[in-house]
């Protein structure tokens, strides 16, 4: 078996990370079975060299090899594309005609862009894995094909899978063995060297000289996300060698010719990793409603606490609240903190005042920000008509608390649910999936 630089020489990879190293090397392994194999990556990255590396170093190797784009073949003919037709089969059908799974027995087809394949097409292509049988387009005839299938994807199955687009039990049968070929911001380390062999290239094309960058230039490249991968750096690279006469690129020179590198391309919600029924914002509109009424608890329990504080004659003795950090350094140049203030009697501040009198006992040795508050009752003014103490459990956890909330709802309005959901700010829909969340019927 060849090694991993020899293989890289071989099909023009170029590249020392260890994210692309751990592909090309499943890619090797896998090359010698007949294995489906699902190679994933975003577009642009070059999944189609590692289907031409698995062919290229199975025992099919000297057999045809074909890469198909399926999301390029339109819906109405790819049937006919992959598996033939009959004459007759339909209008425009003059006369027989093989497909792919035909004509390419016994090599090696890879199946681009596997997720744009129509359910229909899905559950043929699902029977030529299973069994390797097929039919043609309006024949009876079940026929036989011993082909291996690469297939790739730069979209989540997963989430086609739970929006119904495609067959579940096919991406099992496709996914015996996963590829993930990195992106290009994945593997900063190999962007100048991919930058530097393209603008080589176009320098023997275009018979200029190589152009060459400054560090400050290179780290912009590094930086920069590649949204397009490779594809996106070739196209930089040669745009880079045309535009500019100079051959020694700086910082500046570079984002005057490529103004986008400056962007910072940071993820968005998409369809693909998404969710766009509307429900996720109804569902945020309820945690800010569960947040605001957190708050005006908060608020409410400190009221409360001052009060208790003022008719119950309780004392505070608070070292956070020292004026300004003029009084911590005034602190600190004193050998006794004591002598720095006087003892001052304790003001009870109402809710939302702020107090500047401080007491400090005797025993104070050292300021300490993380201690909390120390509530010690006057024993002269010791109230002795408490009655017996509650303490509350209170769940804070989300999803308790918009179970709550839509509880409340459903009585204020006496289980009207429309009228519930109007006030909770989602849609009917989406109350009733939560009422059956919850097992609120």
């Amino acid at each position: 078996m060849e090694n991993l630089q020899s293989i890289k020489q071989r099909y023009g990879i170029i590249g020392h990370s260890p994210l692309l190293d751990r592909a090309l090397n499943t890619a090797i392994r896998v090359a010698s079975t007949d294995l489906s194999t699902l190679i994933t990556g975003e577009s642009g990255v070059g999944k189609e060299v590692f289907s031409k590396i698995i062919h290229g170093l199975s025992a099919r190797k000297h057999q045809k090899f074909i890469a198909i784009n399926c999301g390029a073949i339109p819906e109405g003919t790819i049937n006919s594309e992959l598996f033939g037709h009959e004459k007759g089969a339909f209008t425009g059908a003059v006369g027989d005609r093989k497909g792919y799974f035909e004509t390419y027995d016994g090599g090696t087809i890879f199946l681009d862009e596997i997720g744009e394949l129509p359910l229909d097409t899905q559950a043929y292509l699902l029977r030529v894995l299973e069994s390797g049988e097929y039919i043609r387009v309006g024949s009876s005839n079940v026929l036989k094909t011993n082909v291996r299938i690469i297939a790739a994807t730069n979209v989540n199955l997963t989430e086609n899978i739970k929006r119904n687009k495609f067959r579940e039990d096919l991406y099992y049968r496709l996914n015996s063995v996963t590829i993930t070929v990195p992106a290009l911001r994945e593997r900063p380390e190999d962007i100048y060297m991919l930058f530097r062999r393209f603008t080589v290239d176009f320098s023997e094309k275009y018979r200029t000289p190589p152009i060459q960058l400054e560090d400050s230039a290179i780290q912009l490249l590094q930086q920069y996300a590649w949204p397009g991968n490779i594809r996106e750096l070739k196209n930089v690279a040669e745009k880079v060698s045309v535009m500019t006469e100079d051959r020694m690129i700086g910082y500046e020179k570079l984002i005057d010719i490529v103004p986008n590198l400056r962007d910072r391309n940071l993820p968005v919600a998409t369809k693909e990793n998404g969710n766009f029924d509307g429900s996720g914002f109804q569902e945020r509109e309820i945690l800010y409603k569960v947040l605001f009424d957190m708050k005006k608890d908060l608020t409410d329990l400190k009221g409360l606490i001052f009060e208790i504080i003022r008719n119950n004659d309780l004392q505070v003795k608070d070292v956070n609240q020292l004026k300004t950090l003029e009084d911590l350094n005034h602190l600190g140049n004193i050998s006794n903190p004591n002598d720095a203030y006087q003892e001052k009697p304790f003001v009870t501040p109402l809710p939302g005042q702020i107090t500047n009198d401080y007491s400090l006992d005797d025993n104070f040795q050292e300021i300490n920000a993380s201690k909390p508050f120390i509530l010690q009752p006057n024993p002269s003014s010791r109230p002795t008509n408490f009655g017996n103490a509650e303490v509350l459990d209170e769940s804070l956890r989300m999803d308790d608390q918009e179970k709550l909330l839509i509880l409340k709802a459903l009585k204020k309005f006496k289980g009207r649910r429309k009228e519930a959901a109007l006030e909770l700010g989602i849609s009917e829909r989406t109350l009733y999936r939560k009422i059956k969340q919850y097992d609120l019927e």
